[in-house]
């Protein structure tokens, strides 16, 4: 049985750090951009709806972009296959763009913002140790 030399452990343990804090980062945004979803009021559905997750840009807020009445609208779960394609030390945009986006985060006419990204955004650290915890479950 042939040892493995001390330079290819190496490169195996490098390698599989790599592959381990990538699924980390990939599994800590998905945890942030649930977070900004469950803060996300829901009447119609529209402003779940029209978050836009993106590795190259963010999405622009759509002055245009208003619910039809009486209509609703599912949750968009394609993030889910933007953050399998990030690579590590990119950057993730996960956007709102309903026009009314932004009163819905600050607020307007005297009426509380709800915070949906920057509360979440500051769960980070909550979501990177859930996904730690995880992770090390999984292995045992």
């Amino acid at each position: 049985m042939a040892q493995q030399s001390f330079s290819a452990a190496v490169d195996e343990w490098v390698l599989k750090s790599q592959r381990r804090m990538l699924a980390m980062f990939q599994t800590a945004t998905q945890y942030v951009i649930e977070d900004m979803i469950d803060r996300t009021r829901v009447d119609t559905g529209f402003l779940r709806a029209s978050i836009v997750v993106s590795t190259s840009a963010p999405a622009a807020i759509r002055e245009d972009a208003r619910p039809v009445e009486g209509q609703k609208y599912p949750a968009n779960e394609a993030y889910a296959l933007v953050i399998a394609g990030a690579e590590l030390g990119g950057t993730i945009w996960a956007t709102y763009t309903a026009s009314y986006a932004a009163y819905r985060e600050y607020g307007t006419h005297g009426q509380a913002g709800d915070g949906m990204v920057r509360l979440a955004a500051q769960n980070w650290p909550k979501h990177v140790a859930r996904a730690t915890a995880e992770a090390k479950a999984r292995v045992g």
